[in-house]
């Protein structure tokens, strides 16, 4: 797989991870600007290193809604940031 496929990739599960998670990356970034920004880039790249993408394809197509994230996410602590900066 090609650079740029991967991080579309990345991209891809990095957000319907959070659409799972309940979390509106794009309110996010709107809201709070640079900095969030900034933090959505490096969950990206976080998720473009990870060797579990076929797991998580695999957990977001089985699934709607979760909880959490799984403990194999690479992202799992900034999505409980994402939430922060959401909801206070």
């Amino acid at each position: 797989m090609g650079f740029f496929s991967k991080i579309i990739r990345s991209a891809d599960l990095t957000k319907g991870m959070a659409d799972r998670l309940g979390l509106d990356l794009g309110t996010m970034v709107t809201r709070h600007g640079e900095p969030a920004a900034l933090g959505y880039r490096g969950a990206v790249m976080r998720c473009s290193a990870c060797t579990q993408q076929s797991a998580c394809a695999v957990l977001q197509s089985t699934n709607t809604h979760l909880d959490h994230a799984p403990g194999y996410c690479r992202n799992r602590a900034d999505f409980a940031r994402f939430d922060r900066y959401l909801n206070g």
